[in-house]
């Protein structure tokens, strides 16, 4: 039987003494060796010539326990007699066969016959030995055989592993015997045994000093002392995870994963087979976790294992992987699938095996998606077996369903495959915008993800370089970047946080679309946070109706932040639920106001401020919060009221009661309220007074002289009126007549027109009253204030025709109030007409109102009817006897 062959630790190839004589321990290197054990004087060749083996054998150990049985069932008296006593072996390498041992110093010098010698090679004197560091680090093992197997059973094998761990690499000194602790290994029916010494991770690097001892048939071996740390014997697990594929330039790619807990780099070996045309078998050795093999051909089959060692200094191969087989398809695309963005170019090859053959590139055409054969412009022959189709200025693949890829077809001049390669083409044009807050702290860049073609199984992620001062003319994706967390937003953008920032860094932003096909990445910009900033809105936002001027005026302060010069934007309107802004520009950076008109000046205002740099870079802040302007008075009213007068009193008498009427001011004579009414008097006599009215509209006085002339002042707070109406109540003025006649004229119940004729006069006349009032009711009078060159004038009010009403008008001259024109009624040539006015007024109503009611009547009598009729006709559906009758012409009739 041939046994496994065991790499062990050994670090000399000469003899090794007895530990006594020599008082050290010797390293274990990297070769196989065996541990060797015979007597004092009797040499390796003696036993064998003993025993009557060529030593040349090839079949030494078979050969060898066939004779060493015969020489043994002969010899069986020796074994019962052979003395109880410890003999001290060596070890033997591959590169020295010569093993003796210096009698002189041995402890216990032991004289053993030749018979007895043979007997020791019968008993298993020699032994292969390997030790290693198993991969999970927790475990350091020695495995123990024996050379020649020895067939007696009858006697027990006993293998005990004394051993010590010491943190001093140089022992000067072997330990005492006291300080080893012993380990008794499994020994199987076959006769081999397994030696486990625990060692901690953190003990690794400690140095481990052990020695042997075997006990075999009442007789007892030692093995020199040994010493090794656990770190340079480390045998790793297998390689893991055996992966094979086509590489996107064609070649065949090995790849594994690196066995775990190992605590250094390793290196591995890799053998492969390749069951083609032609059988090829190849062993490398590499110390990455992939090997990548040339001249891969469709339809061909891969076996592969891997092992691993430590890469620098001693170590041990891990055993070989499990076996992978991987067969390559018919048609090989390389690469099988691209995905890269629009407008770029890209090559497909593929090289087509059909029945057995390898077809040629020249046979080959490409189409895409079966449907568009591309043009052999666009197709080259690469070598005999290899086509390739390029692609130029690629347009954004369009889904088709479940498909988001176009598929590219490599194809015999008359068949195609039903493999095809996969072509992704999407827009990466995303646009990032950044902006810097008020107080210089912070940047927030912003991109939306919508733009982008989802593709399955993809990452978006933002990455940056940061250039110390300021942005290039071209920025250019950087290879040195950072990646940016961003964070989904409601609005469906993505928000990214720059904080804290430089103000003058450029910082080159680019969106990166991470995929297992590779990675898109955007066309970069560059952002100067400097450059982007959103200032604060401006402070302190008051608005007000300046007084005496009338203007809006908007005050503001400035933010502290940028300190770059500022423009303004204000907007500002009447206040109300929906404001109908206007925006007024200040480009004027040391401004901090502005007043802009308004058409009026009694309203509540709301205005806003906004700023941004004045250089145009950066964006607007937001509106600051609304102001609002409170009504006051602006100005001093612009006139006092117009006001009438109401006479009462005896007309023989020279005394009369005036009572003076007039209309509230409105806001844009009043500027903007009145907060009280002054009547001011002027008489031959008595002079000027004042009489404080309040916020009253009429007043009452007594009129007993010649002339009297009084005026309605308008006061606010911030002073009275200046063009103020003056009425001057004259006796002897009040007989002169110019108005020579008066007509009116009803046009319709709302409006009637007046005209009048006047002759000239001496006096000054300033403006003409009209006067009218229902005499059939109480009202009061109602008058309005004409200028003096109308002759014509329309009235506007609700007038019944058959009421009666009077007009009258008044000549007002400077000196005072003339002789007025009174009518009751209307003009009496106009009668006629005012009874048919009337009469139409009446009738027409009664007329519409009659057709309205009968033609309600008749579309109602209409729809009863239907009705009527519908409810006896039979449905069609329900009666047999009804089918086929023609319904319809009735319905037609109707």
């Amino acid at each position: 039987m041939i046994y496994q062959k065991f790499y062990v630790v050994l670090l000399h190839c000469e003899f090794l003494y007895l530990i006594t004589a020599f008082n050290m321990a010797y390293p274990i290197s990297t070769w196989r060796f065996k541990l060797f054990c015979v007597p004092p004087n009797i040499t390796d060749d003696y036993f064998l010539l003993s025993a009557g083996i060529s030593k040349n054998t090839s079949n030494l150990s078979g050969d060898y326990e066939a004779v060493a049985e015969t020489k043994f069932n002969s010899s069986d008296t020796y074994i019962s007699n052979l003395p109880k006593v410890t003999f001290h072996c060596c070890f033997e390498s591959e590169q020295d066969v010569n093993c003796s041992v210096h009698a002189d110093n041995i402890e216990e010098k032991t004289a053993v016959s030749t018979e007895n010698s043979f007997i020791f090679q019968q008993l298993g004197a020699n032994w292969n030995i390997q030790c290693w560091m198993k991969g999970d680090m927790e475990l350091f093992i020695c495995y123990v055989e024996p050379l020649f197997k020895n067939p007696f059973k009858n006697y027990d094998l006993k293998v005990h592993l004394l051993y010590v761990l010491s943190d001093v690499i140089d022992l000067p000194l072997t330990p005492q015997k006291d300080s080893f602790q012993t380990v008794q290994c499994n020994c199987s029916v076959q006769e081999y045994c397994d030696c486990h010494v625990p060692v901690t991770t953190v003990k690794l690097n400690y140095t481990l000093l052990m020695y042997l001892k075997i006990t075999s048939g009442g007789v007892i071996f030692q093995s020199p002392l040994m010493s090794v740390q656990p770190i340079n014997a480390v045998k790793p697990h297998p390689p893991s995870g055996l992966h094979m594929e086509i590489t996107d330039h064609g070649n065949l790619r090995i790849s594994w994963c690196s066995p775990t807990l190992a605590p250094f780099p390793l290196q591995y070996q890799v053998k492969y087979s390749e069951n083609s045309t032609v059988r090829r078998e190849v062993d490398e050795v590499v110390s990455d976790t992939s090997l990548l093999v040339d001249t891969v051909l469709p339809g061909s089959s891969y076996e592969v294992q891997v092992r691993a060692k430590k890469l620098d200094g001693p170590g041990i191969w891990s055993d070989w992987s499990t076996p992978h087989v991987f067969t390559t398809p018919d048609v090989i695309y390389f690469p099988p699938k691209i995905l890269t963005s629009v407008g770029s170019n890209v090559s497909f090859h593929c090289i087509y095996k059909n029945e057995n053959k390898t077809v040629s590139s020249e046979k080959i055409v490409w189409w895409m998606n079966l449907a568009e054969k591309i043009p052999q412009r666009q197709c080259n022959v690469i070598s005999d077996h290899v086509s390739r189709v390029t692609l130029s200025n690629l347009k954004a693949t369009k889904p088709r369903g479940k498909f988001t890829y176009d598929a590219v077809y490599c194809c015999n001049e008359h068949e195609c495959h039903h493999r095809y390669a996969e072509l992704y083409v999407i827009d990466v044009n995303i646009n990032i915008s950044c902006e810097t807050d008020g107080y210089l702290t912070k940047m927030t860049c912003r991109w939306s993800a919508n733009t982008i073609q989802s593709l399955v199984g993809s990452s978006l992620q933002l990455r940056y370089h940061r250039s110390s001062l300021y942005c290039s003319d071209r920025p250019s994706v950087q290879t040195i970047s950072e990646p940016k967390d961003c964070h989904l937003q409601k609005d469906g953008f993505y928000e990214c946080i720059f904080q804290p920032i430089f103000l003058l860094s450029g910082y080159t932003m680019w969106i990166r679309i991470n995929h297992t096909l590779g990675s898109l990445d955007s066309p970069p910009t560059c952002v100067l946070p400097d450059s982007v900033v959103k200032p604060l809105p401006p402070s302190s936002v008051k608005a007000e109706i300046t007084v005496n001027i009338g203007l809006l005026k908007i005050s503001w302060e400035k933010p502290v932040f940028p300190e770059n010069n500022l423009q303004f934007q204000i907007r500002y309107g009447l206040n109300g639920k929906e404001i109908q802004w206007k925006v007024h520009e200040v480009y004027d950076a040391k401004s901090k106001s502005a007043s802009v008109p308004v058409p009026d000046l009694c309203a509540v205002y709301a205005a806003q401020v906004r700023c941004k740099r004045l250089d145009g870079l950066g964006y607007w802040s937001n509106w600051s919060n609304p102001a609002y302007t409170v009504v006051m008075d602006v100005k001093v009213p612009v006139r006092g009221p117009e006001f009438w007068r109401l006479i009462n009193g005896d007309i023989t008498k020279k005394e009369k009661n005036i009572t003076l009427l007039w209309k509230p001011l409105k806001k844009n004579d009043s500027l903007c309220s009145v907060s009280r009414y002054v009547v001011k008097h002027c008489t031959t006599h008595n002079g000027t007074w004042s009489e404080d009215v309040g916020n009253g509209t009429k007043f009452t006085f007594l009129w007993t002289e010649q002339a009297h002339t009084v005026s309605v002042v308008a006061i606010n707070s911030i002073g009275a009126s200046f063009a103020n109406s003056n009425l001057t109540f004259s006796w002897p003025m009040s007989k002169v007549n110019i108005v020579q006649s008066l007509s009116a004229y009803p046009l319709n119940s709302s409006c009637v027109i007046l005209s009048w004729m006047l002759s000239p006069s001496d006096y000054h006349l300033m403006y003409l009253i009209v006067e009218w009032k229902n005499l059939n009711e109480d009202d009061e009078i109602k008058w309005l204030r004409i200028p003096s060159n109308v002759k014509k004038y329309y009235i506007h009010d609700h007038f019944i025709p058959i009421e009666k009403y009077q007009f009258s008008l008044y000549p007002i001259f400077m000196e005072g109030m003339g002789k007025p024109m009174i009518i009751n009624g209307f003009t009496q040539d106009n009668n006629e007409k005012q009874q048919n006015d009337a009469g139409l007024y009446v009738i027409v109503p009664i007329i519409i109102s009659s057709c309205v009611l009968l033609l309600g009547t008749l579309l109602i009598s209409h729809q009863r009817m239907k009705k009527l009729f519908w409810e006896d006709v039979p449905n069609p559906k329900n009666c047999s006897w009804a089918q086929g009758l023609n319904f319809q012409k009735r319905t037609d009739i109707l």
